[in-house]
């Protein structure tokens, strides 16, 4: 095993690093509180924006683990021995790089960011690029050197200019600077065959080598840079994570730049010669050609029926590549998607077949069982009717990438996909394994990290399979919690019987999403788990009850168990009793203010008049308006705002309002006295009904027209508010005055002196 200059205290510090991340954690785990972990590990991510869960957390211990392991490969230096005598072209790239990790490693100190620090970081990667041009010289052939030089410059260019974009708040330019579409392709013109000089000169080891093909796989799925909108909320933001997650494995792009400066330093490694490529033995031909057959023949189906797509726009592994990754990462999935529906698998496995090496055997076996479980995962996960199909948009979108006309939607609207996708995972499947029975590597020749890697994936998997002896039970959905309302099915239909008992507790769980379990969870599962949050709830323990609150129960705990625990029935009965009481004393209340305001008697006899018992409470004003109005000019006068066929008294939506009525057969004496306010206004009665109402809370008066009669009224309102019992301002009284009259004009017959 290699040696370095620092390994002790490079393994000192990530070790410390590590115990950290472990000890925050811990206390995120236990507290709920999950700021020092971020802090630690992202530099911060805002618990409003992605909020505290369980196994989020653990994610990013997970990420801080191998932060701590990325610090340990920086920090240890070139390795031990007489240090290598270069030239200077080697001796500038060694320090470029371990400037540009400087650099990296700078953002991670709390330190205030200002947008020019990142300059620096993009001039050094054009000082790389040129001198990566003229290190590879005698590993690379000069077209490839010449692309990889153009690419890399081009990638630093853009890099500086979004710097500037960004840094100046040019919002209109970054599309032109770094289109979306492009995402790093740029960059990986040069990284690319950066790595095949670097797998062919003998001073760099396979590790650095695998690092930066790590790091180049990593910059494929990444947006380049853009950003992701979020509004935060209550759930985990998938995109905020996945963003979290490719931030923490940026480290292998760091870790790549650092081994390549430390390899540069370090003696000379003796050459060694190849190792002889293995072989496997051949076997008889009938049954491999069946491991070549076996993806020829869903792909044969699907193709007879016009339908070249393996899997298509449907399912979590093509909504991980449209929605999440990058626009080149989700091009290469649309590509795999058409090659794989096409049978292009049986080439790759006729190809290992013919050749037998270890190598591409140990390629093929697992990229078909990486297949199959995508179909696998696409069947569970797709839904009947797909949320981008909502928009139009969206689902051109979505379509763009495949072939036009190729996802038709049918009679039904449904678009049909052709074959089932686990046709293909069941053909894949059975082809890898009739691989591994042919060409599977003997007991000696497979090392133990390969055991213990698979051992551990087989584990892993086993953890997350439900119990073959678990009976699921039923499943209530939420659409099945809420019967149709009676206008929907077109007939009467009394108010359903609010839920009772488990069904309320279930239906709480399912349509509020109050406890984080998936949709296909059975109700004997939730009823297990709620039975246990009411044992913790009976004991009425402030702390755990909190806990509880914060990680487990998205809403109000009571009102979520009350249906299976008597505790909290009898604390929630106890809370909705108590504000039925408070509201029915506010009622009241408000009946003894209208009652205690003065009554209005009229000058003259009306048709009739309604002084109204309940105060009213509307919360957008009182509108009156007729359903042939045409449009005009408004006036506006105190609280009443007319224009054709359209009348509007304003009101203080924080109180209500003591309303009489009253139809004159003629125009009725003006009054004044005791009102604030008092406006008259014309009004065409085209419907024969004259009804104030407000649409946002249901008030609808009593109909103010004479006796039916259509044709042109005068409408005369009066406003004032009423004192009571010292409060500032009291309660609101209105009387609305309408009789049979000529004129749109308005007229105010009375204002406050100052409003």
């Amino acid at each position: 095993m290699r040696r370095y200059r620092f390994g002790r205290i490079a393994a000192l510090f990530a070790a410390s690093y590590v115990a950290a991340v472990v000890g925050s954690g811990v206390l995120a785990l236990a507290t709920g509180d999950p700021a020092l972990l971020r802090e630690i590990v992202t530099s911060g991510w805002d618990p409003e924006f992605m909020p505290y869960t369980w196994w989020v957390e653990l994610l990013m211990v997970a990420g801080g683990v191998l932060q701590g392991w990325a610090y340990w490969q920086v920090l240890r230096g070139r390795p031990t021995g007489a240090a290598a005598v270069n030239e200077r072209p080697v001796r500038l790239l060694r320090a470029a790089l371990y400037l540009s990790v400087a650099c990296t490693l700078l953002f991670r100190l709390p330190i205030p960011y200002q947008w020019w620090l990142g300059l620096p970081s993009d001039l050094l990667q054009g000082a790389i690029v040129g001198l990566f041009f003229v290190v590879l010289a005698g590993s690379l052939p000069r077209w490839l050197r010449l692309l990889g030089l153009v690419a890399g410059l081009a990638n630093a260019a853009m890099d500086t200019a979004d710097t500037f974009v960004y840094g100046l708040g040019l919002w209109d330019v970054a599309p032109f600077v770094s289109p979306y579409r492009l995402g790093n392709v740029v960059y990986l013109l040069w990284l690319v065959p950066v790595l095949v000089g670097q797998a062919r000169d003998a001073r760099w080891t396979r590790g650095t080598v695998r690092m930066g093909g790590a790091a180049a796989a990593l910059s494929l799925l990444s947006s380049g840079g853009h950003s992701i909108v979020s509004f935060g909320g209550s759930g985990v933001d998938y995109h905020l994570l996945l963003l979290m997650a490719l931030s923490i494995l940026g480290v292998f792009g760091t870790v790549w730049q650092a081994r390549s400066a430390h390899d540069l330093g370090g003696p000379a490694p003796v050459p060694s010669p190849a190792p002889p490529v293995q072989v496997a033995p051949a076997r008889a031909w009938p049954l491999a050609g069946v491991a070549v057959v076996l993806p020829l023949i869903p792909a044969a189906v699907n193709l007879a029926d016009g339908m070249p797509v393996w899997i298509g726009p449907r399912g979590a592994v093509d909504d991980l590549f449209h929605g999440y990754l990058s626009y080149p990462a989700t091009v290469l999935w649309v590509a795999v998607d058409l090659l794989v529906g096409v049978g292009a698998p049986a080439v790759l496995v006729l190809i290992a077949v013919v050749r037998r090496t270890r190598r591409l055997l140990r390629v093929t076996m697992p990229a078909l069982t990486l297949a199959a479980a995508a179909g696998v995962v696409t069947v569970l996960t797709t839904k009947s009717e797909a949320d981008w199909r909502i928009i139009p948009e969206m689902a051109e979108e979505r379509l763009a990438l495949y072939p036009d006309g190729l996802f038709e939607p049918d009679d039904k609207g449904d678009i049909l996909f052709g074959l089932s996708p686990l046709w293909y995972s069941l053909a894949l499947a059975a082809s890898a394994f009739v691989l591994l029975l042919l060409y599977g590597a003997p007991p000696a020749a497979r090392l133990r990290h390969h055991v213990l890697v698979t051992a551990l994936a087989t584990s892993v998997a086993l953890c997350f399979l439900p119990a073959a002896d678990q009976s699921r039970g039923p499943i209530t959905t939420a659409a099945s919690c809420s019967p149709p309302e009676p206008w929907e099915n077109g007939v009467a239909a009394e108010e359903p019987a609010p839920l009772t008992g488990a069904r309320a507790f279930i239906c709480a769980v399912r349509q509020h999403n109050a406890l984080d379990f998936a949709a296909t969870t059975p109700d004997q599962v939730l009823l297990a788990h709620g039975r246990r949050l009411c044992a913790a709830y009976t004991r009425d323990d402030p702390r755990e009850l909190a806990r509880l609150q914060g990680r487990e129960v998205a809403s109000d705990l009571g009102w979520v168990l009350a249906g299976i625990c008597p505790a909290a029935n009898a604390k929630v009965s106890a809370k909705a009793a108590a504000e039925e009481r408070e509201f029915d004393e506010m009622a009241a209340e408000e009946r003894r203010k209208c009652a205690a305001t003065p009554r209005h008697h009229p000058l003259i006899k009306p048709a009739k008049a309604i002084r109204l018992k309940e105060p009213e409470w509307p919360e957008a004003g009182l509108d009156l308006y007729d359903e042939f109005a045409v449009e005009g000019k408004s006036t506006t006068a105190g609280p009443v705002t007319a224009e054709p066929g359209r009348v509007t008294v304003s009101t203080d939506s924080d109180s209500h309002v003591c309303v009489t009525l009253e139809t004159y057969p003629r125009r009725p004496p003006v009054e004044t006295k005791g009102w604030d306010d008092v406006v008259e206004v014309g009004y065409a009665n085209q419907s024969g009904e004259m009804i104030f109402m407000d649409g946002l809370s249901g008030t609808e008066l009593p109909d103010l027209s004479l006796n039916g009669r259509k044709g042109h009224y005068r409408i005369r309102v009066h406003f004032a508010w009423s004192p009571w019992k010292g409060e500032e301002y009291g309660t609101q009284r209105l009387l609305i005055m309408a009789y049979p009259g000529p004129g749109d004009q308005v007229t105010t017959y009375r204002k406050p002196p100052r409003r």
